[in-house]
């Protein structure tokens, strides 16, 4: 297995080097807006721990990184009043994984409305936060209930 660049991008804004659109922290995950969404709320779920993927992240780590990805899922489709959700991960280059740090892709979906294709448009800051605060008010309502 390859080794653990920590110079990438999310490594840079686990460590603030790098403004991101935060909706959720816990101990060992870090949720926050794709800046490039390819549905509204496209969030990305990332672990702390410094790891490319899926094939080397710990089975512990991994289950952690799966909870904090049910509970944006479970948010998205409120705060967009999505018809579901699309959950994707991509590990090691050959897959598609642009930035080797292991992340899960959470889209809310709405029946007729296509995903935009990847990395091809920059979303407006004020939608993004927009954004943000939607889905910091839904996972705090989700949280209340639990």
């Amino acid at each position: 297995m390859a080794i653990y660049d920590d110079q990438n991008i999310f490594a840079k804004v686990l460590r603030g080097e790098i403004p991101s659109y935060k909706v959720y922290e816990n101990e060992q995950t870090f949720a926050f807006l794709d800046i490039m969404p390819r549905s509204p709320g496209h969030t990305l779920v990332i672990p702390k721990a410094a790891v490319r993927g899926i094939l080397d992240i710990s089975a512990d780590e991994f289950v952690e990184v799966a909870r904090t990805t049910r509970r944006i899922a479970l948010a998205a489709v409120s705060a967009f009043n999505a018809g579901g959700v699309i959950v994707q991960q991509f590990s090691e280059p050959a897959s598609g994984q642009v930035v080797l740090h292991m992340h899960m892709h959470v889209m809310p979906m709405t029946a007729g409305i296509d995903l935009l294709p990847a990395q091809t448009r920059k979303e407006d800051p004020k939608v993004l936060e927009q954004h943000t605060t939607r889905l910091i008010a839904a996972i705090k309502e989700q949280m209340q209930r639990a």
